[in-house]
């Protein structure tokens, strides 16, 4: 029944949405050609100047080329209409993307620290001004990117990935750029892998929160910026709702979110009136798949309700 209504809404949105998609979606493809062109000539001048500067910042920025396919990659799938076997279509796949992604980055970081460490003990001389010059260019492309993404970047994990990745590698190539200067006016080489440990230490701060909201999503946990206290107080507040509980809330996708609850309502007559209110609340709060259950009072959970949460 309640399909229905949230259908006749939908149609708007849906237009709206698909809008953004292929912005979206072109900023993908741009950011994914850019930056393979660009990771290209910097391994080969890593290997011609023999920088573990510009090396470390090629592997970084392959970390994020592969990452920005895979974000793309789970937009689509996204997008697959649900089947017998997968009721929700391929939703949950932008989690594990999420996740994926992440854990690509702190491999990235585990080799540039190793690589860095290495040269830190054994300095080798590096030709500072290319250096500086091909870092530069990853400025001005990273900084592009990263600009594609910024207006969507907090309406889903995967997109924020995205952006991060390409506003950190801005950083670090800066990062390159100074050192290659310093290089040059001080023929100091140590400075070519004290970058790459500092590369390697802003990556790591910058997965960080990524790591633990896929990780959390990927466990079913309640999204980040959703909280359960604030949900069963707005679901309360609903007039001639008495309790809720048996409350759920999980992650379909990296941009959807669902809720199970039983509503303990005196008279039901006022069913399909709280049901859309209740509906029209939560989804002003962000979840869109809804579920309830309603009950009388008395007839309420034989295994002893009493409130779901003791302590947040």
């Amino acid at each position: 029944m309640a399909h229905n209504h949230n259908h006749g809404e939908g149609h708007g949105h849906h237009a709206h949405h698909s809008h953004e998609l292929s912005s979206l979606n072109r900023a993908f493809i741009l950011g994914i050609g850019l930056n393979i062109v660009f990771v290209l000539a910097e391994f080969g001048a890593g290997f011609w100047f023999n920088s573990l500067g510009l090396l470390s910042d090629a592997g970084h920025n392959l970390s994020d080329v592969a990452s920005l396919v895979l974000a793309m990659l789970a937009f689509r799938l996204a997008k697959v209409h649900p089947t017998s076997k997968y009721t929700y279509g391929y939703k949950k796949s932008t989690v594990l993307v999420s996740l994926f992604n992440a854990v690509i980055l702190l491999i990235a970081v585990g080799i540039i620290l190793a690589e860095s460490i290495e040269k830190f003990i054994h300095p080798q001389p590096v030709e500072g001004g290319a250096i500086a010059w091909v870092a530069g260019i990853g400025v001005l492309i990273n900084g592009f990117t990263a600009w594609l993404f910024m207006k969507d970047k907090d309406r889903d994990l995967n997109v924020k990935g995205a952006y991060l990745h390409m506003a950190a590698d801005a950083l670090v190539s800066i990062g390159v750029v100074v050192s290659g200067i310093i290089i040059i006016h001080t023929g100091w080489y140590i400075i070519d892998p004290i970058i790459g440990i500092g590369i390697a230490l802003v990556i790591i701060y910058s997965t960080w929160d990524l790591l633990k909201d896929s990780l959390r999503l990927s466990l079913d946990g309640v999204p980040t910026g959703t909280s359960l206290k604030e949900v069963e107080e707005i679901m309360q507040s609903v007039g001639g709702v008495e309790n809720v509980h048996h409350l759920h809330i999980w992650p379909i996708s990296t941009t959807e979110t669902a809720l199970t609850a039983h509503v303990v309502i005196p008279d039901l007559t006022l069913m399909e009136r709280i049901k859309e209110q209740i509906k029209k609340q939560l989804n002003e709060a962000g979840i869109q798949h809804v579920t309830l259950e309603f009950e009388f009072p008395n007839k309420a959970c034989p295994d002893g309700c009493g409130p779901l949460l003791s302590k947040d």
